[in-house]
C-alpha cells in the first residue's frame, strides 16, 4: 500500500496541529511534519497543495473542535449571539499556541458561505444593511484575532507589568485606566472591550 493511500487527510491534520502545539508556527514545516507521520513530503501534497492550504485546512479545523462559530438561533438577540461568538472565537484560538497567528490572513472558503449569510440574514432582520452587517462580521473576526495575537505574544508576565503601574500623581488617568485593566482578570477584560464594539454598532445601526 502506498503512503498516500494509507495516510489519509484528517490524520496530517490531527498531527500538524500536535506539532503546532509543540514547535510553533514558524517551525512547522511541511517536511518536518511529514516525517512526523513516517511518509515522504511529497505524500502530503496529494491532500495539500501547499503548506498555506495545510495552514487554512487546520484553522477550519481549530473552529470545527471547538464548535465555535456556529450559525445563530434567529430567536437570539444579535448582541447576545455576537458577544457569545466572539468569546467562542477567542477560546479556541487561545486552545492551540499561536493560534491567532494561524487564523490571520485567512479567508472564508465556500463551505463556510452559507454559515456566514446566515449571521448577515440576522443582522439583516435587525436593522443593518448587507455592507454595515459584513463590516461588523469583520470587525468582530478581525478585533478577536488581534487581541489574541497580543495575549499570545506578551513578553512578560501581566504580574510584572501590573507593578510598574504610572504615577498617579503625574498621570492621573492613565494610572486609574492602567490599575484596572493591565495585569486584571483577561476574560473580563476582553468581554469588556468587546462589548464597546457592539455597543457602537448598536449606536450606528439603521
Amino acid at each position: 500500500m502506498t503512503d498516500r493511500a494509507r495516510l489519509h487527510r484528517d490524520d496530517v491534520l490531527r498531527a500538524a496541529l500536535e506539532l503546532l502545539n509543540e514547535v510553533g508556527i514558524d517551525a512547522l514545516t511541511t517536511r518536518r511534519l511529514a516525517g512526523r507521520l513516517g511518509v515522504q513530503s511529497p505524500t502530503l501534497y496529494w491532500h495539500f497543495e501547499s503548506r498555506a492550504a495545510l495552514l487554512d485546512a487546520m484553522s477550519v479545523a481549530v473552529m470545527q473542535q471547538s464548535r465555535a462559530r456556529l450559525s445563530p438561533d434567529p430567536q437570539q438577540p444579535w448582541q447576545d449571539w455576537l458577544m457569545a461568538d466572539g468569546l467562542s472565537f477567542r477560546r479556541a484560538l487561545l486552545a492551540y499556541r499561536d493560534g491567532a497567528r494561524l487564523h490571520a490572513g485567512t479567508r472564508p472558503g465556500k463551505a463556510q458561505r452559507e454559515p456566514i449569510e446566515a449571521r448577515l440574514r440576522m443582522l439583516h432582520a435587525a436593522g443593518f444593511t448587507p455592507v454595515a452587517a459584513t463590516t461588523l462580521l469583520m470587525s468582530v473576526g478581525r478585533f478577536v484575532v488581534g487581541w489574541v495575537l497580543e495575549e499570545q505574544s506578551i513578553q512578560q508576565p501581566d504580574t510584572l507589568a501590573a507593578a510598574a503601574i504610572p504615577d498617579a500623581t503625574q498621570y492621573p488617568l492613565l494610572a486609574e485606566g492602567w490599575a484596572a485593566t493591565v495585569g486584571g482578570d483577561a476574560d473580563l477584560l476582553f468581554e469588556r472591550a468587546l462589548r464597546l464594539l457592539l455597543d457602537g454598532a448598536q449606536a450606528r445601526r439603521r
